[in-house]
């Protein structure tokens, strides 16, 4: 065979290697070049830092801790207004009151002067925001003490004396929104501020208000939301000044810089771990009533032999009660405790199970059976006593006329004609009355005079009823052709 005639895949082989490696480094550059794009925009998109005033920010802090004349009238006025809307159950008015509330000031305080170590500050803040503590009680107390009603658990204030971790969301990311936008350049609308802070700290405050003058334990569940509260939106005013990098408070003495710098970072410590403890506490509390309605809707609800009545989740104990009507089997007592264990949060739980023996179902068919016979005899003596009750009314009636007529003088009127055209003609009247009656002035001439009682709907003003009665009474001479008419007044 000759050399012409032979294949040579050697360098074919070796070119598209090339080529592969080629299209894989191509690839790889591609996805990098992606990549980078990618972060560079998420990284303009997010990236607040450039956009900071830090020294108008400290300024305008600082500028918000003081608490006194307008600024307190105005808490006064926004702390009356939410403890209205709070026993109104209206969540309009207390977004309203939130609008106007200057509670921002002493707790933005707080968080700065503990990023910039700044001791006078931190003094004055927390004396500011315990006058601001103070005074929001007194106001809430005073309201629902004296005020009509005022005593009166609703909805909304029930909702702040129970915190749980969407209270916890709420401050630390209204806090966060807040303090953003304290450091932006220029300026956004003022009311970002009041809302961010007020959403929740306003409600919690007044419903301790109410607790104090109404309920101890309302009191402390509601300055337990206000305490958690604040504290995460001082650490959401902290974390933001740290990301943010905000020049730390310089002191001509070193051993003083130091000393405060150690304070603050004590202090800082005491505020977050509080506020972390709570949270993982309230995540934990989360995860096992997750669990527990899990347990209940899937092996319980879900079971048609089943007739569960009601269960309870004791956490403290790590105990589950169950309630039930009818007799629960053995077997199945243990399959629910064996499908307990299923669920993470809940396994170690204690399970308790209440069936009512004495009440299974076929002795409920027999009691409900029994109960229809009742009924329906029941219904039967029911229709007879009707039958009587009707013919004694019409027996009634027929005595009414015959007592009217033997008492009636020449041109009277039936009194039941007399009373339904009244209350046809004035339908305000709720009781009326007719006599005519004997009387002597000088003990030796009698007279008769005709008398009217009569008795309006409590809602009429004193104006409309004098003019309703001079109509009535003008009626009733030209309908019984009287000369004089005493109207009396019930």
């Amino acid at each position: 065979m000759s050399e012409e005639s032979k294949f040579n895949f050697s360098d074919e082989e070796t070119n598209q290697d090339k080529a592969v490696e080629q299209s894989k480094e191509a690839v790889k550059k591609d996805a990098k070049g992606l990549f980078q794009s990618i972060k560079t925009f998420f990284s303009e998109l997010l990236d607040f830092r450039d956009d900071t005033d830090r020294d108008a920010t400290i300024e305008a802090i600082k500028k918000d801790i003081p608490f006194k004349g307008a600024t307190a009238w105005i808490l006064i006025c926004s702390i009356f207004v939410a403890s209205v809307g709070l026993n109104a159950n209206s969540t309009a008015v207390v977004i309203g009151a939130m609008l106007i509330s200057p509670l921002m000031g002493p707790i933005l305080g707080v968080g700065l002067s503990i990023a910039i170590n700044d001791i006078d500050t931190l003094r004055k803040s927390l004396v500011n925001l315990a006058t601001m503590i103070v005074l929001s009680l007194l106001t809430a107390y005073l309201f629902f003490k004296f005020f009509p009603t005022a005593d009166l658990v609703t909805n909304e204030l029930f909702g702040r004396t129970k915190p749980d971790v969407r209270d916890v969301l709420i401050a630390f990311f209204g806090g966060l929104a807040l303090i953003i936008a304290r450091t932006k350049k220029g300026t956004i609308a003022s009311v970002i501020f009041g809302v961010a802070i007020a959403t929740a700290l306003m409600p919690p405050l007044c419903t301790a208000g109410y607790g104090l003058a109404h309920n101890w334990d309302y009191f402390v569940g509601a300055m337990y939301l206000f305490t958690i509260n604040t504290i995460f939106i001082a650490l959401a005013t902290f974390i933001v000044l740290k990301v943010l990098r905000f020049p730390m408070l310089k002191y001509a003495n070193s051993k003083k810089r130091k000393r405060i710098a150690q304070l603050a970072s004590i202090l800082a410590i005491l505020v977050m771990a509080p506020a972390i403890w709570t949270f993982v506490d309230f995540i934990k509390l989360s995860g096992f009533e997750n669990d527990y309605n899990n347990f209940v809707k899937d092996e319980i609800t879900s079971n048609p032999e089943l007739w569960f009545q009601n269960g309870t989740l004791n956490t403290d104990d790590k105990k589950i009660t169950l309630y039930f009507n009818g007799e629960i089997l053995d077997a199945t007592e243990a399959d629910l405790r064996n499908e307990l264990k299923r669920y993470e949060k809940i396994k170690e739980f204690d399970l308790e199970i209440n069936g009512n023996k004495n009440r299974s179902f076929d002795k409920i068919s027999d009691a409900y059976d029994r109960a229809i016979k009742e009924l329906d005899s029941k219904d039967n003596v029911i229709s007879g006593l009707q039958k009587q009750i009707a013919g004694l009314q019409v027996e009634i009636t027929e005595l009414n006329k015959q007592i009217e007529s033997n008492t009636s003088q020449k041109n009277s009127v039936s009194f039941t004609n007399l009373s339904r055209d009244a209350k046809v003609r004035f339908s305000d009247l709720q009781y009326f009355s007719y006599a005519k009656m004997l009387e002597s002035k000088d003990f030796i001439k009698i007279d008769t005079i005709a008398v009217a009682h009569i008795k309006w709907r409590k809602s009429l003003k004193d104006s409309s009823l004098l003019i309703k009665e001079r109509e009535l009474s003008k009626w009733m001479k030209q309908k019984l052709k009287l000369d004089t008419l005493v109207l009396k007044r019930n």
